[in-house]
């Protein structure tokens, strides 16, 4: 039933998912001209929102949960396991007071409305995986502009997104190299729980039906412990979520 009511269903959400698209462009152009980095960060937050919300066009719905007092006044690194692109808009969206930014792959910088410009200009990381060089570089530039204006990140440990949902082995790299810029970062592990159901019979149809859960996991103080054990307690986290 979830396959066939998604041939139904499907096109409304990609219909209104592209046109958000198409309208923000110009939008967030004239925000950032307009009004700097606060107004086109409004911008791209409220663009979000309505991504989110062409999710439920396809009977996709998403709820959010965070049982912890996470401060304003301090950089994080938010570190989430990846299943599907459904998982970047709602992260976006509920963690838009964080000023989370995402790092990205320099590909994405081109010929996609709305979210090549918000790459190109909203402070994130655009990373080149064929040049490690380029990779580190950015990495480091980000985690200064962090450092600077007390930005958080949003970081996939897994490198790929997990098509069927199984937890896939932490890299230590990124999250190690943004710490070394912004060493007061406090890192903080994210559980996304069924994006992959969504496109589990691919684009098209996606899964009608599915429940998105974005979890909140406890804090971790990075001071004091090397980056596999930070990572290691991470991907514990988010496992024992995942399994339960």
């Amino acid at each position: 039933m979830n396959k066939f009511l998604g041939y139904i269903f499907s096109p409304f959400h990609y219909l209104l998912y592209l046109l958000f698209l198409i309208i923000f462009h110009p939008l967030q152009w004239i925000c950032l001209k307009a009004g700097g980095y606060s107004a086109h960060k409004k911008c791209v937050d409220i663009l979000n929102f309505f991504l989110v919300s062409s999710f439920y066009a396809a009977g996709v719905r998403v709820s959010y949960r965070n049982a912890y007092d996470l401060p304003l006044n301090r950089s994080i690194i938010f570190v989430a396991n990846h299943q599907s692109m459904f998982d970047i808009p709602p992260l976006i969206w509920f963690l838009r007071k964080y000023h989370a930014k995402f790092i990205s792959k320099i590909e994405l910088t081109k010929g996609i409305p709305s979210v090549s410009f918000n790459l190109l200009h909203g402070g994130g990381a655009n990373i080149d995986r064929k040049d490690p060089k380029q990779s580190i570089t950015e990495l480091l530039r980000f985690g200064q502009r962090m450092k600077d204006n007390t930005w958080s990140a949003v970081i996939f440990p897994e490198g790929t997104r997990s098509s069927t949902g199984v937890l896939k082995p932490f890299n230590t790299g990124g999250v190690a190299t943004l710490l070394k810029k912004a060493p007061e970062a406090l890192v903080v592990p994210i559980a996304i729980e069924n994006s992959w159901k969504v496109v589990r019979y691919g684009k098209y149809p996606l899964s009608f039906g599915e429940h998105i859960k974005i979890t909140v996991l406890e804090p971790i103080e990075p001071k004091g412990k090397n980056i596999e054990e930070v990572l290691s307690d991470s991907q514990s986290q988010i496992r024992l979520v995942l399994e339960s």
